[in-house]
């Protein structure tokens, strides 16, 4: 049985133009073409996401909800998580993100009562809790959660899932974009990552991969 490849970085990108995700995508692509290679080559059939099982570690965290309360990763187990890392001044990729994962639960039907959208915030400073509350519930406030937290908890957090981010150069008035990684990070109802998902997957993959995870949850 030839070895797993390595997994990949989460693709970094801006929330601004798409130009610069080009080249990212393509390596990620490959990589996730090789992983798929070495499935097949164990006899399973192939995800159409990324496969990173046994590449990143389990979900854990402690971070605060939406309601000002600190919340760990134990109280989202027994439900597969779609987590994403963004923030909630982001003027593009992030709204685009959670309107995907909302067309996921969609197609989901019934199914998605066992999922649950993490939102983590890569910029503390501005989102509070209430903010992130808000930001989530305007998308779907049943599946969705909020997190922030201190700058030490999600460096941590981004660290252990090799998320990159950082605050870019104040406009005159103040304000400011936040670089940072757009990947979904798919957990099972275990907490153990399973797969990654790009800007570049679509909605029906990604919910034909989480189906998948879930029917094979229920079957055993």
């Amino acid at each position: 049985m030839p070895p797993a490849p390595p997994a990949p970085s989460a693709p970094f990108v801006r929330c601004a133009p798409r130009r610069r995700l080009s080249r990212v995508v393509r390596t990620v692509a490959a990589l996730a073409a090789a992983v798929a290679l070495a499935a097949c080559t164990r006899g399973e059939p192939p995800w159409r996401l990324t496969d990173v099982a046994g590449h990143l570690p389990d979900l854990s965290f402690t971070l605060t909800g939406g309601d000002g309360r600190p919340v760990d990763a134990s109280a989202f187990r027994g439900r597969v998580s779609l987590v994403y890392f963004g923030y909630t001044h982001c003027p593009d990729v992030c709204p685009e993100t959670m309107a995907r994962l909302m067309e996921v639960l969609a197609q989901l039907g019934p199914q998605a009562r066992n999922v649950r959208i993490l939102f983590v915030s890569v910029d503390p400073a501005r989102d509070t809790p209430q903010a992130m509350q808000s930001y989530v519930a305007a998308f779907d406030a049943e599946h969705a959660r909020g997190l922030t937290g201190t700058d030490r908890q999600i460096e941590s957090l981004a660290k252990r899932y090799r998320v990159a981010y950082q605050m870019e150069q104040r406009d005159p008035s103040g304000g400011y974009e936040v670089t940072h990684s757009s990947a979904v990070y798919i957990f099972d109802a275990s907490g153990r990552a399973r797969l990654l998902a790009t800007d570049r997957d679509k909605p029906d993959a990604i919910a034909a991969d989480v189906r998948r995870i879930l029917d094979s949850a229920s079957s055993t």
